[in-house]
């Protein structure tokens, strides 16, 4: 044979490999489906693994951002140990669907858990599944007022692709876990013997790693339980709101018996956004935000005005400031959007309307409002100056349109400056201490104020809200520095323009956010009352509020639906006695 045949087809004829051999062939190919089979399981672990650890974080994880820590996950938690008894004792073909159902549970109180933790860290209290859903149009206008119309529809997505995301994977996880159990009742069935008698003896002595969390844990059912004592209250509320509103003892009061101590004065009430009782005394900010009422103290001391302090308990903390204006100037307790709707429907008399029918001329100056507003007839306020309508032609300051100092020019320019006009009640509100805090405007000559356009490289070369909260360290110091530059426009504007007949009663609407405050901060508010006039400030003498412009630890603290009365009161007749 020649070597041209002994080569067929690029093979050499008589001489093989062991590929060539079929049982080295069957040898490869169970080698390889044994490689295939080993991914498969341990892809098949790791999924079961990972379907354990979420519904353990769902059932374990407290609803406080601050105790999220890995010790305070120690725990277990009754709502598995009940779970997995049900799967050992009911039929097969009901354990798919209780796991299927117990799945979309466990997601959906998941969802309340994190809805829950957003509503702690921003407004110290817990989400209200029947009156909150309002509250997503505010939100969307602040992620639009501070990061931008893409962070808007990026916050949309997220949140929507979030609530998809947790029931199908919670379900998933649930159904998964079940099976597994299933397979294995012998050692599941010895698992939960010994873990329930562990839970009993940790919930008899109180057990806690992280206090106050408990190791027993039951946090998937106390929420559950929450929400279903939530609801019918939440729906119930409105008939209790409708009792308390039916009592007014001004309602029938004409004007010309109203406000009848202030004839012939300037009423303002001015809002200063976030400016709570931690503003001036907690450590961290008291001695720089005393600095400036201290200051303010002596300048306005030199200018003839007095003044006198105490505290107010906001409705809301961390955020609803219209909330806390309508508790304000109705006396009522308006802690929630369903009575701050049912309020408007209603004829009650608030302050700012009272001022009207007793023929002041009212007026608001809201640069935070950017829509219409239908609530200013209701409030019974002559003109209102909004984002649209004041004139300014800068930039924005974060959430806050335009710096206060520009809001208190327009002021003076529009409405308080005009000469020969009658007397006036106005409501501003300052914005520039709204979160997130940057960039901040800094305070500058009024002259200069003009149409806001020197603002422009102010808020250009000022920190931005993402410079600010990438670190949360920078965060209290930014708010403090906000609360120092809307007091400090204010009290110029009061030092540069008050005569005699100024009244100026200036407050905050809640206290800041948890993150600023830490956690268990009350809900207190400075308020303080500034006047020339002496004969002002001696109508609320009884009231034993302290002298100045910054209440102390034992000033008077009221609720702040008990001003309304208490100012009718004492700058007008009695109230006709409630039978």
């Amino acid at each position: 044979m020649s070597s041209d045949d002994r080569i067929s087809n690029g093979r050499i004829v008589g001489l093989s490999t062991t590929d060539d051999h079929p049982e080295h062939v069957a040898a490869d190919e169970a080698s390889a489906g044994e490689s295939r089979r080993g991914r498969r399981h341990l892809v098949a672990q790791v999924t079961t693994v990972l379907a354990g650890l979420l519904v353990f974080l769902a059932l374990v994880a407290p609803r406080e951002v601050g105790q999220l820590t890995p010790a305070a996950l120690v725990r277990i938690p009754v709502e598995g140990l009940v779970g997995v008894v049900l799967l050992l004792v009911l039929p097969v073909r009901a354990r798919t669907v209780v796991a299927v159902l117990g799945g979309v549970v466990v997601g959906l109180l998941t969802i309340l858990k994190i809805l829950d933790m957003g509503f702690l860290a921003f407004l110290a209290r817990p989400f209200d599944p029947v009156l909150d859903w309002v509250l997503v149009d505010d939100a969307l206008s602040f992620v639009r007022g501070s990061f931008g119309q893409a962070g808007a529809i990026g916050s949309v997505v997220a949140a929507v692709a979030l609530v998809a995301g947790v029931l199908v994977l919670m379900t998933f996880s649930v159904l998964r876990l079940s099976r597994l159990v299933v397979r294995h009742t012998a050692t599941a069935s010895r698992s939960v013997a010994v873990l329930s008698v562990a839970w009993l003896a940790c919930a008899v002595l109180g057990a806690q790693i992280v206090p106050p969390v408990p190791i027993a844990a039951r946090s998937a059912a106390s929420l559950a339980y929450q929400e279903a004592v939530q609801v019918p209250a939440s729906l119930h509320d409105q008939q209790e709101f409708a009792r308390e509103a039916a009592v007014d003892a001004f309602r029938g009061t004409p004007g010309n018996q109203l406000l009848t101590a202030l004839r012939g004065k300037d009423v303002i009430f001015s809002f200063v956004e976030s400016y709570g009782r931690d503003a001036v005394e907690d450590p961290e900010f008291a001695s720089q935000v005393g600095a400036v009422l201290d200051d303010g103290n002596r300048r306005l001391s030199a200018a003839g005005f007095a003044s006198k302090s105490a505290f107010l308990t906001s409705p809301v903390a961390g955020g609803g400031s219209w909330l806390a204006h309508a508790t304000f100037f109705s006396g009522l307790w308006i802690d929630n959007n369903q009575r701050d709707r049912n309020l408007v429907s209603t004829d009650r008399m608030t302050l700012t309307s009272a001022f009207q029918r007793a023929n002041w001329q009212t007026v608001a100056v809201m640069p935070g409002t950017s829509e219409p507003w239908p609530e200013r007839a209701f409030y019974g306020l002559d003109r209102l100056y909004d984002s649209h309508t004041i004139g300014y032609h800068g930039p924005r300051f974060g959430w806050s349109p335009m710096p206060d100092q520009f809001a208190l020019s327009a002021f003076e320019r529009s409405e308080y400056g005009k000469p020969d006009r009658p007397p006036m009640m106005a409501e501003v509100v300052l914005t520039s201490s709204h979160m997130p805090w940057a960039p901040i405007p800094q305070f500058i000559d009024w002259g200069e104020v003009g149409d806001g356009s020197v603002y422009g490289p102010m808020a250009a070369e000022g920190k931005s809200p993402d410079d600010v909260w990438s670190d949360p360290a920078q965060v209290p110091t930014e708010y403090r520095r906000s609360i120092e530059y809307s007091l400090t426009s204010l009290i110029s504007w009061v030092e540069n323009n008050g005569d005699d007949n100024l009244v100026l009663i200036f407050l905050g609407d809640h206290q800041p956010l948890p993150i600023v405050t830490g956690d268990g901060a009350s809900k207190d508010v400075p308020i303080t009352i500034v006047a020339r006039d002496k004969t002002v400030l001696d109508r609320i003498s009884g009231w034993n509020w302290q002298d100045g412009l910054k209440p102390g630890p034992q000033a008077p603290v009221w609720p702040m639906n008990a001003f309304r009365d208490r100012f009718l009161t004492a700058f007008g007749p009695q109230p006709e006695r409630i039978r």
